[in-house]
């Protein structure tokens, strides 16, 4: 990759370690926002949901027009309204207020991460884009590895206040590398017609293709969060460990993440996307069968198994994307992937919901029916490795004669 395409991402993947930080630090929390603000728990859940739902909010509203606007305007727009939101946290003096941030920070940072991937997508081609993703995606596990346990390390020794401020602080650093280093992206609004704001919507309705795409994201997305909230009390009360141990856990976890998704854009690029998700969603049941079942074991035991967790399911994250963006045409990327984003924030919910129903916590304190989350998951991974199956990444050479393109679409894996 050129020196450009480096900064691009580096920018990129600032901007998403950013953004998930600031919804990752939110959780463990708790313990610190609780006697604060003198809240219940019933009460501190909406502050983590008021996030999530904003963001499906407006996500969706967003993929009927931003495809009207140069990606780096809208990048620019929706970063600095979320750091502004993520700064309003910092330094709210009650609940109530600090719901509100949240709401805020929400709308603005579920844009982000949709105006990223359709920044890449339209930057790097096809036969690239595996390493470019691998590479934004390694921000996810660096707020793993590095983010949180530092928030949370600032927030013991100082205050709740401080992680908040960091995050906008660096946010604040940012904003300007946004308009001095990443380019104008305005290639997709060089057609004859403008985009219809329901363009993006026929265009899924009209398209196999985008719908088994869209289809792919969401089960990936159930079975990836099916297991997810349960992990740290079930390893902690029915396992034995203790809460510097469970940190230690995600530290490794983050690290892993962190080499893994590098090196699954790299094979993915090289082996096709479709054979390394593929594979990585088959493998993904090892893990997940022996988390959701594991007895009282040494932390050492638990966490190879962790870590083989965090390193398969990270690894399936960067294909996956990388295919995403190759469904749709340059012009409509944009408001694809906020839909797919609203999407995957709804799996988010649901799953979250269905898990939380099925597990229960009996008067001894121990998590029951973990396991039964556990198969939940496999199936869903084994019902998303059919899906990929049907997604076809297509070549568009010439944005102004997408329909007729797309009527002859050529799969780009050789493979498929």
């Amino acid at each position: 990759m050129s020196r450009k395409e480096n900064l691009l991402l580096a920018i990129l993947a600032i901007i998403n370690f950013t953004n998930i930080m600031d919804f990752m630090i939110m959780m463990p929390l708790q313990e610190f926002l609780v006697p604060v603000f003198h809240i219940t728990p019933k009460q501190f859940s909406y502050l983590v949901a008021s996030y999530a739902l904003s963001a499906f909010v407006s996500s969706l509203l967003a993929s009927f027009i931003v495809d009207r606007f140069d990606r780096k305007h809208a990048l620019a727009v929706a970063y600095t309204g979320f750091v502004v939101g993520t700064l309003a946290c910092a330094f709210a003096p009650t609940y109530e207020l600090l719901l509100c941030a949240r709401i805020v920070a929400g709308l603005f940072g579920g844009l982000i991460g949709a105006q990223a991937m359709s920044i890449v997508g339209d930057t790097f081609p096809y036969e690239r884009r595996g390493r470019a993703m691998g590479a934004l995606m390694g921000a996810f596990a660096l707020a793993a590895v590095a983010g949180v346990p530092i928030g949370l390390y600032l927030a013991a020794q100082y205050s709740w206040h401080v992680p908040f401020i960091m995050v906008g602080g660096i946010g604040v650093i940012i904003i300007p590398c946004i308009f001095l280093f990443i380019p104008n992206m305005t290639a997709h609004r060089e057609v004859k017609n403008k985009v219809h704001p329901l363009d993006v919507y026929r265009s899924v309705l009209g398209s196999r293709n985008q719908q088994m795409g869209l289809l792919m994201m969401f089960t990936l997305m159930l079975s990836h969060f099916a297991t997810i909230p349960f992990i740290a009390p079930y390893l902690e009360v029915n396992v034995g460990l203790t809460k510097n141990e469970i940190a230690l856990m995600y530290c490794i976890g983050g690290f892993v993440s962190f080499f893994s998704s590098r090196i699954a854009g790299f094979i993915a690029d090289k082996y096709g996307k479709h054979k390394v998700l593929t594979t990585c969603l088959l493998l993904s049941a090892i893990p997940v069968f022996l988390i959701t079942h594991m007895p009282r074991l040494t932390f050492y035991y638990v966490y190879m198994v962790t870590a083989l967790f965090f390193m398969i399911t990270s690894g399936r994250m960067v294909p996956a994307q990388a295919l995403i963006t190759s469904v749709v045409p340059p012009q409509m990327r944009g408001g694809f992937m906020n839909l797919n984003s609203s999407l995957q924030q709804l799996a988010t919910g649901l799953i979250s919901i269905v898990s939380g129903s099925i597990v229960v916590k009996q008067e001894g304190g121990v998590y029951e029916h973990y396991e039964i989350v556990g198969y939940i998951s496999i199936a869903l991974s084994i019902i998303c490795a059919v899906v990929v199956q049907q997604v076809r990444a297509i070549d568009i050479k010439n944005i102004e004669n997408v329909d007729q393109q797309l009527k002859d679409t050529r799969p780009l894996d050789a493979e498929i």
